[in-house]
């Protein structure tokens, strides 16, 4: 449910795209993320591809939540079971916090698509230094659903009863 005396407040995103095959010609899931979160009124940060390589992924991960900016980092991709994913051994080690429900969300959305192979899909979501990311499998229909369904709604300031961008300024209290 959307809150029309609240304003919108548009946040900085970051996309990675996490693949060995991937390139910007051909990346459908980083550049649908990328279309999607402008066309809501967010302004897209900075785009990349790296390999399913966790130390990569760290390298460009572990920098944009050391900054200020983005306040928000996406990847796309390595979230799967088999060798070469690696997301979440990647970026789990570099939470301060995860956001469990998302995953379990996900999956749960997921499901009424794909069925029993959503159960292999390690999506996530978590807090780094007060930068919320969200990994997603490295499907394009994943990433759509995953940002129509609940990332675009919680990083709407004027989603009620509540969302993330509401709790930003409280994310480095201790």
């Amino acid at each position: 449910m959307s809150n029309k005396e609240r304003s919108f407040k548009p946040l900085n995103i970051a996309v990675l795209t996490i693949s060995d095959t991937r390139t910007e010609a051909d990346d459908k899931s980083g550049k649908l993320l990328c279309d999607r979160l402008t066309a809501a009124g967010h302004n897209l940060r900075e785009k990349i591809i790296v390999p399913d390589d966790i130390y990569k992924i760290r390298a460009v991960v572990a920098p944009w939540i050391a900054e200020e900016k983005p306040d928000v980092v996406m990847t796309t991709g390595g979230t799967g079971v088999t060798g070469r994913d690696g997301t979440p051994e990647a970026i789990r080690p570099l939470l301060d916090k995860e956001i469990t429900g998302f995953g379990e969300m996900f999956r749960v959305l997921s499901y009424e698509t794909i069925k029993t192979s959503t159960l292999q899909s390690r999506a996530f979501a978590g807090v780094a230094n007060a930068t919320y990311i969200f990994c997603l499998p490295g499907s394009a229909g994943a990433c759509a659903e995953a940002w129509d369904k609940l990332i675009s709604h919680q990083l709407d300031y004027r989603s009620r009863p509540c969302n993330l961008v509401e709790l930003m300024p409280r994310l480095k209290e201790k």
